[in-house]
């Protein structure tokens, strides 16, 4: 496993900006700030996923750590950090001194002398979150060891009040179990003793919240607190589940977790010859990639009732989307030579495949899937080809994956949801209306639409192109590409338009008119494809991505802050989109042959994303950054098809 170490020497900045997650293969997840200050409604030691990889509930959000020391209760020093209403408390960072990453969470205090490590562990397939302690006051001194949990036990997309709730406490002699309405958790510890003080702490305040224009303040319970003392070394491991479950043993898990990774890229049916996992060989970078795309990757059962794999498209708030998925895949599945899983993800969606379109995604509560999206059909095919040429699976493609692929180009010829569907006159597809947002650009907030691509899309006749030629449909994919650049191309400095509906055209440079260029399948000229590149180059591309728009548009905007409203209408008309720098330069090293130039070139374009993953979220990389230098990343802190798109280009490459 990659370890990421952050050396904090003290500072509440920056290390108060830096995030850390840690996930279990259910969709549920451990996540919080390096110092331990909860700066998201969605922190917590332990989020778990009860009908995985959704119906996600926070259970404990926080742990207060107090040492006391030579025996005196008045020597009251704490390990952890709160904000409230205008101040810290308390402000444990003082006492950290080393935060480290692999599949475990690790943190190193010395409080006067006494050292301290924590550790933080998420069981494997199970919502199960386990932390260790090991306190060294050195020998012959008397130390005392106090941990509280606070819980909050709520939906992860709001705030627990304590108007209004009632909290159940359960004391042992080790233990305690707090529920609240349908949910609860059980807490145990390994030595010592529990003792019972159930009380409130009012008015917790979340700084991104407040920065998003979210409410931003929450209520937890704490039921008491575990408490260790003794001479010399002392020790305290507690657990956390959503029921009662024996102790697990440490090591074994993180052993079990080991093992299920390496089985992933172990492939019982069918692995083609020369298709191997990513292997210790492989850099530094490429193993903390590989550690991150292992995060996303999670269970979900199939609606014949057998296990699945699905895919989180990001932390903390997003559930498997269907787009997200099929885009993602490449990068975290074949790749890594995850051919079985990859086989189970397209499998899912292949048995949800309804009037030619795959569910763009399943609902937080119900698991009901929801059909609205142009795009993520397209991009199942493409997957599904892509899966062919990785794993030789002729048999599941021929089977399961073609029969999906066929229903989805006759979905789409004879129409189907949204107004999606082929425009006889030129075989284009065009979709939805002005109310409508079907293209991965589908920011809306009530009645505006920030990104109106109603008509036919570039990028989705360029999928479908793409699609009729993998499909053997010559005759018409013959049709769509001359109508193709009839409709789009513009001319050698501004490339192609980003919609065309009706008369309208819009000529907005956005990145969409990338993918003519990126997909095996190009419905361009060479002449053209080279000038969509260069004008991609020119007026989108930034070290961490490409911008939706270029800056000199009037709708530009550069900063992501302030309200939705405000936030929502920057999210694709300006933001930088890390994944983007996939089928740049995917396209990039088309136009230029693959040569040695081109790919050096590329390395060198690459390399700022995966030095940002040890800098925001460490070990990810975000959903997006702002259009404006120095490109600070917002919006979602750890991507699905981010780390999908640098990981394959960083193993195509070499780095």
């Amino acid at each position: 496993m990659a370890m990421f170490t952050i050396d904090t020497a003290g500072q509440l900045e920056p290390p108060i900006h830096q995030e850390w997650l840690l996930t279990n293969g259910l969709g549920g997840f451990a996540f919080s700030t390096v110092v331990g200050c909860n700066t998201r409604r969605y922190h917590g030691v332990l989020c778990a996923a009860t009908l995985p990889p959704v119906g996600r509930v926070v259970t404990v959000s926080r742990v207060a750590e107090i040492l006391y020391l030579d025996g005196k209760n008045d020597r009251m020093l704490e390990l952890s950090v709160n904000q409230f209403r205008n101040r810290f408390h308390p402000q444990g960072d003082r006492y950290l001194r080393k935060f480290e990453l692999d599949d475990v969470a690790r943190w190193t205090y010395d409080v006067e002398g006494v050292r301290v490590t924590k550790e933080l562990q998420l069981l494997w397939m199970r919502n199960v979150a386990v932390l260790r302690y090991t306190i060294d006051p050195g020998a012959g001194r008397q130390v005392r060891f106090a941990v509280a949990p606070f819980v909050s036990l709520k939906d992860f997309h709001y705030e627990r009040h304590a108007q209004g709730t009632n909290m159940i406490s359960k004391p042992g002699e080790r233990t305690v179990s707090v529920s609240e309405s349908n949910h609860g958790v059980h807490i145990s510890a390994d030595s010592g003793r529990f003792e019972s003080s159930p009380d409130w702490w009012y008015d917790h305040v979340y700084a991104i919240e407040t920065e998003r224009g979210m409410d931003d303040s929450e209520d937890l319970f704490t039921p008491g607190r575990f408490v260790v003392e003794g001479k010399g070394m002392t020790t305290l491991t507690i657990w956390m589940a959503l029921e009662s479950v024996p102790q697990p043993d440490w090591e074994e898990e993180r052993k079990r977790r080991r093992e299920a990774e390496a089985a992933a890229s172990k492939d019982p049916e069918n692995i083609r010859e020369g298709a191997k996992p990513l292997g210790k060989s492989q850099s530094i970078a490429v193993r903390r990639l590989e550690r991150a795309a292992n995060d996303f990757i999670v269970y979900r059962r199939s609606p014949d009732g057998k296990d699945g794999t699905s895919v989180i498209a990001g932390y903390p708030w997003f559930a498997d989307w269907g787009r997200d998925t099929m885009i993602s895949l490449p990068g975290l599945f074949l790749t890594t030579g995850r051919f079985h899983q990859a086989r189970q993800v397209l499998g899912v969606f292949a048995k949800y495949v309804s009037e030619g379109m795959i569910p763009n995604r399943f609902d937080d509560y119900s698991n009901e899937p929801h059909y609205n999206t142009v795009d993520a059909s397209l991009w199942f095919i493409h997957a599904s080809f892509e899966y062919l040429k990785k794993s030789g699976d002729q048999k599941t493609f021929d089977a399961v994956l073609r029969p999906a692929c066929k229903a989805i180009i006759d979905g789409y010829r004879r129409g189907t949801r949204f107004h999606i569907g082929m425009d006889p006159t030129d075989s284009l597809i065009t979709q939805g209306d002005e109310t409508t947002q079907l293209t991965w650009m589908d920011a809306k907030y009530e009645n505006t639409v920030f990104t109106p691509r109603q008509g036919k899309a570039v990028e989705i006749n360029a999928l479908w192109y793409h699609a009729l030629v993998l499909m053997g449909e010559k005759e018409l994919a013959d049709k769509v590409a001359k109508n193709f650049r009839q409709a789009f191309w513009i001319n050698p400095f501004r490339g192609l338009n980003d919609v065309v509906d009706g008369s309208r055209r819009d000529s907005s440079c956005r990145p969409n008119q990338i993918f003519a260029v990126s997909l095996p399948n190009s419905p361009l000229t060479e002449d053209q494809q080279r000038a969509v590149v260069e004008v991609v180059r020119r007026e989108l591309h930034t070290p961490v991505g490409l911008r939706t728009l270029s800056m000199a548009s009037p709708n530009y905007r550069g900063r992501y802050s302030g309200l939705l409203f405000e936030r929502d209408g920057a999210y694709h008309n300006g933001c930088v989109w890390p994944w983007l720098i996939g089928p740049f330069l995917d396209a990039y090293l088309k136009v230029n042959k693959r040569s040695p130039e081109s790919q050096e070139q590329s390395r060198h374009w690459l390399q700022p994303l995966i030095a940002r993953m040890d800098e925001f979220c460490i070990g990810q990389i975000h959903e997006i950054c702002e259009g404006n230098p120095p490109h600070r990343p917002v919006g979602c802190p750890a991507q699905a098809w981010s780390i999908a798109e640098v990981l394959r280009l960083a193993v195509e490459l070499g780095m």
